[in-house]
């Protein structure tokens, strides 16, 4: 049997990813930990594309206002804001087994959703499942983080990025059929009960990080400490970095969010797509963000962590503006463009959440980053709802949130630190 340092071994399912380029030379055990997290990520990011996907099909079936959809996806959105207990439990009882509890969590709560009789009932199974979907998330990128080689640190984010992006191809090929499946809609959501035959294989293969199994050894008063010292550790020796990453994800969410959401109404209601084309587009624009996500990993490892978030945030933007303000027949490719910015500004802020602050408080600060990009979510959806008063038009509203949205590769540029190809207790010194 090799051995877990061995670095010529490559996984099988490496041949089905050639969107992941040509990969660096991995550990056995750092391919196991990528493929196991990734798996999970794909059933996390396909129940998130669903509401975007089907909400034309959600509202005629539930009987929802269209002034209220903002504030409906912005509810289900305001899940992950809870998210936070769970990944401060990760930085005292370990990120392996708060990582199986996400998942069964979210797993649950999505087959739920199939069986929503009415609005609220469906409202709170999705706030739920965003409330567990949103930790798993954090907590995952904290594994790769503490797991993969500071050379290709970013490499790893990007890689589970673009794996667990497929879920949203998964996603789109579904509602290709949502007109033809006997539920309709609840059909595609009850699919997401798969993941609960994964779990029993994780608890049997995924190990705990070296860094938390060395901290847990280092310190011997960690479980005795109390519940919240994380939280209070983190505030008192990072405020800055603390700060500066909650803002940026909470701006650039307001603009990120509700584009994503209302997108596949947009395609439908203005230009008169039919579900097939709109599957159509998001799995050819799908592959592009599933390429931005290995890109942004790519380039951040080797050009800064700093001046790939700006160019993928800056090129998300953009794509959003004309995306939903052009009524030319071009408009909507502009979709693509969106994409892939969104997956490389997402993949270099969960890198900079991760990599900014120390093992003890690390899953913390990830869940604060969780938080905060919830908030803004949630924000940017609501405000839809009440710009819509004054613009007659969601798309038009969705545009204007962009103007928000630009502070946040503002305040990296003027605040951030470059954290690329440093090792973690270098950019943030446990003691």
């Amino acid at each position: 049997m090799q051995a877990d340092d061995d670095r010529s071994h490559r996984p099988g399912w490496l041949r089905y990813a050639p969107f992941l380029g040509r990969p660096p030379a991995l550990t056995r055990r750092q391919w196991r930990v990528l493929g196991l997290v990734s798996i999970v990520g794909i059933f996390e990011i396909y129940d998130v594309f669903l509401l975007s996907l089907n909400l034309k099909q959600i509202q005629a079936d539930l009987g929802i206002a269209e002034s209220h959809l903002g504030l409906l996806a912005g509810l289900v959105g305001a899940g992950a804001l809870f998210a936070l207990p769970v990944t401060l439990a990760a930085d005292r009882f370990g990120r392996r087994r708060m990582l199986l509890f996400t998942i069964l969590g979210y797993t649950l709560c999505t087959g739920a959703t199939a069986l929503s009789p009415n609005t609220a009932a469906f409202v709170i199974f999705q706030l739920l499942a965003r409330l567990f979907a949103g930790a798993e998330s954090a907590i995952a990128n904290v594994v790769i983080a503490e797991e993969f080689d500071a050379r290709n640190r970013g490499w790893g984010i990007g890689a589970l990025g673009a794996l667990a992006a497929c879920g949203g191809g998964l996603a789109a090929l579904a509602f290709a059929f949502v007109n033809l499946l006997p539920f309709g809609w609840r059909s595609l959501y009850a699919i997401g009960l798969v993941p609960l035959g994964i779990v029993a294989h994780l608890r049997r293969t995924l190990p705990e990080t070296a860094r938390f199994d060395a901290l847990e050894r280092e310190r011997v008063e960690f479980h005795a400490a109390p519940p919240i010292a994380p939280v209070r550790n983190l505030v008192r020796r990072y405020p800055g970095r603390l700060a500066m990453l909650a803002f940026t994800a909470f701006a650039i969410q307001i603009a990120m969010r509700p584009a994503v959401v209302f997108s596949s109404k947009f395609l439908q209601d203005v230009h008169g797509w039919s579900p097939g084309h709109v599957t159509l587009l998001t799995i050819v624009g799908g592959m592009v963000g599933i390429a931005g996500n290995s890109a942004a990993g790519w380039l951040s490892d080797r050009r800064g962590r700093r001046p790939v978030a700006v160019l993928f945030s800056v090129g998300m933007l953009v794509g959003i503006v004309c995306f939903y303000l052009l009524r030319s027949p071009i408009g909507p490719f502009f979709w693509i463009l969106q994409l892939f910015g969104l997956s490389g500004t997402d993949v270099t802020l969960a890198a900079y959440g991760a990599e900014m602050f120390p093992t003890a408080v690390r899953s913390t600060a990830s869940g604060v980053r969780v938080l905060c990009t919830t908030a803004g979510a949630v924000t940017g959806l609501a405000l839809v709802s009440v710009l819509f008063g004054l613009t007659g038009s969601n798309w038009t509203a969705i545009a204007w949130l962009c103007a928000i949205g630009a502070l946040s590769p503002l305040c990296v540029v003027a605040l951030f630190p470059e954290t690329a190809g440093r090792r973690l207790e270098e950019i943030a010194p446990e003691h």
